[in-house]
Formats: structure tokens, C-alpha cells, sequence
């Protein structure tokens, strides 16, 4: 489907308005078209991949997580208060 657009005499044409809505459209066409070309085994090798990095930064963040809860919480410091 193709969208036409008049412009209204007298109307300044905008260039980031047209180039934005062409980059739109392109990306609409291709969304559209990426799901017939890419095979199937193609999509379920990226969503595996995905699942591994995120069980990757999981491992990190265990582990950071365990290191805090071995060392012994810090003594909160006592402070003074002046009286005059």
C-alpha cells in the first residue's frame, strides 16, 4: 500500500519530515518482507542465541550477587554532633 500525501500551496516542505517518513516506510516494507525471507531454523538459531547471552549476564550477576552476601556488612560509623 502506498500513502500519497498532498502538500498545501504555500507550505514549506520539510526535508526531516520527508526523509522520515520515507525511512518509515522502508522499515514497514521490510518488517513485512523479513518474515517470508527468513527461514524458520534461522529465527529459532537468533532466539536461542538471545536466550544464551541473557542466562550469560544471569551467571554474572549470581555470582556478584553471591560475593556480597559472603563478605561481612560494614560497621555503620558512629558520628558526632556538636552541641553548643
Amino acid at each position: 500500500m502506498v500513502e500519497v500525501e498532498t502538500r498545501v500551496e504555500g507550505e514549506e516542505f520539510d526535508v526531516d519530515e520527508w526523509l522520515n517518513k520515507g525511512r518509515q516506510g522502508l522499515r514497514r516494507m521490510l518488517r513485512s518482507k523479513r518474515r517470508q525471507i527468513l527461514p524458520s531454523e534461522f529465527k529459532a538459531h537468533t532466539r536461542a542465541a538471545r536466550k544464551e547471552m541473557l542466562l550469560a549476564v544471569r551467571s554474572l550477576l549470581d555470582t556478584a550477587i553471591e560475593k556480597l552476601e559472603g563478605e561481612p556488612e560494614p560497621a555503620p560509623q558512629a558520628t558526632k554532633i556538636e552541641i553548643e
